[in-house]
Parts: C-alpha cells; sequence; structure tokens
C-alpha cells in the first residue's frame, strides 16, 4: 500500500476530495519525476495515466494543421493533468507537457474513472474543476482579443506565480512567447518595460516576481475572475499558502 497521506499532498484536488476516495485511489497512486519537457497527454494518443500535479507548471497547447502553437491552459498543483477522461474522451487533440519540472501523483486511468465513477460528489467535484479550467480558456481568448501585450504578459506571470509557489520563476523566453503567441521579441520588450517599473527582474531563464501588487494592477480585469471561480467551486484558493477550506460530502 502507498504511503501517501491526505495531510501531506501538495495537490489542491487530492487535498479536496472526500477521504473515502483517497483511500481507494492511494494504492494506485505513484510518485513520478516530471522533468522539463515531460509529456502528460500526447496530442490525439489516449492516455494511460492521469497526473496530480504537486510541483512544477504543465502547459496544455493547442496546434493547427500548419503548426502554429499557443497555450490554452496552465496546470499546476490546483489541477489534473489528462482531465479529458473526465469528459468521457480518451484522447484530445492538445497536448500537455512541462514547461517548469516537478513532480506529480499519477494514477492509471482506468482506476481513477472507476473509483470517481462510484463516489457522486468527487466526480461533481472534478467536474467543477474542468468547468474552471473552461473559465480559464475563456479568459485567455478575452485577454488575446482584448488586452494589451503588457497586461497579457502581467496575467500570465501571476498564474505562473499562483502555481509555482515561488518568486523565482524559472520561465524562458520561449516559453512565454508560446503562453502568448507572440515573438520573442515582443516578449522582451515587454519584460523590460516591467523591469523598468520594479515589478519583475528578467535574467536568462528566470523571471523574478519584485513587487506582485504591481502586476495586478498592470493585468487589471483580465486576471481574477478564473481564480476566484476555482476557489469558490473547489473550496481553497490557487494562490499560494491555501489549503482547502471543506471537504467534498
Amino acid at each position: 500500500m502507498s504511503s501517501f497521506t491526505q495531510s501531506t499532498v501538495e495537490n489542491r484536488l487530492l487535498d479536496a476530495i472526500d477521504p473515502y476516495v483517497f483511500d481507494l485511489l492511494r494504492p494506485a497512486m505513484e510518485i513520478v519525476d516530471l522533468p522539463v519537457r515531460h509529456v502528460l497527454a500526447e496530442s490525439n494518443t489516449p492516455n494511460s495515466h492521469v497526473y496530480f500535479l504537486e510541483s512544477g507548471l504543465a502547459s496544455m497547447v493547442a496546434t493547427s494543421s500548419d503548426d502554429e502553437a499557443v497555450e490554452v491552459g496552465h496546470i499546476g498543483r490546483e489541477g489534473l493533468g489528462g482531465y479529458h477522461v473526465l469528459l468521457m474522451t480518451d484522447r484530445t487533440p492538445h497536448r500537455t507537457f512541462m514547461q517548469v519540472g516537478g513532480t506529480g501523483i499519477s494514477v492509471p486511468v482506468d482506476h481513477f474513472l472507476q473509483t470517481i465513477d462510484e463516489h457522486k460528489p468527487t466526480r461533481d467535484l472534478l467536474l467543477r474543476y474542468v468547468h474552471s479550467a473552461d473559465v480559464q480558456l475563456a479568459h485567455s481568448a478575452l485577454a488575446n482579443g482584448r488586452y494589451s501585450m503588457q497586461e497579457r504578459l502581467a496575467r500570465w506571470l501571476l498564474m505562473c506565480h499562483d502555481r509555482i509557489d515561488r518568486v523565482d520563476l524559472p520561465l524562458t523566453h520561449e516559453f512565454l512567447a508560446l503562453m502568448l503567441g507572440v515573438r520573442r521579441s515582443g516578449v522582451t520588450n515587454e519584460l523590460h518595460i516591467l523591469e523598468g517599473i520594479h515589478a519583475i527582474k528578467a535574467t536568462r531563464g528566470n523571471v523574478k516576481i519584485l513587487n506582485r501588487e504591481k502586476l495586478e494592477e498592470i493585468a487589471g480585469g483580465c486576471y481574477g475572475l478564473p481564480e476566484a471561480e476555482y476557489e469558490r467551486l473547489i473550496g481553497v484558493a490557487i494562490k499560494p499558502g491555501a489549503r482547502p477550506a471543506i471537504r467534498s460530502a
């Protein structure tokens, strides 16, 4: 039997589910290293496991038929890699892989689905998570269509900070360009502007958060609503240091 305990896991969803369901999942849980570029869900390929991230950051990326790509979702310790299986589909066109290395807890898909199918409150909780991920996607589209690159960059940095939970974010310009759907040169210019107002300090492969409040001010209305929706539906904030206030009944 696995030595995992619900009181010590870092993943918000595992911490929020019913303890009875956690005990049913526990024998199939396995701690896994998730290095940079590790694939959690390959496009158009059935995945054998789902991943509850404990640390690190994964990107869900949409790619067109002519190889244009943009990030459409963030997954950290608040989430679940491969969550499309909750919608009764074994594959998705999107690819999910680690942008910041970390660790996770893997569970075979068959065991995962069988367990939650037998406990409706847990299935409902996880489907509420899927809804919150859809809200995040919708607000990414809103940000891309109605907000400036500086505002969008501030939003993405805040989202990364929420999930990585440290001021030093190991983010490359290539990753930021993918997140924003822009050229690397544009990202570099906007990082310099944020440095100029002392909101961040950018070095090669790292962005240090100096003033989160300034980033929130810059992001304005394009940050906050998906995070509030997650907290409302799951019962815990995405932001660092939060723990669930309640467990599912």
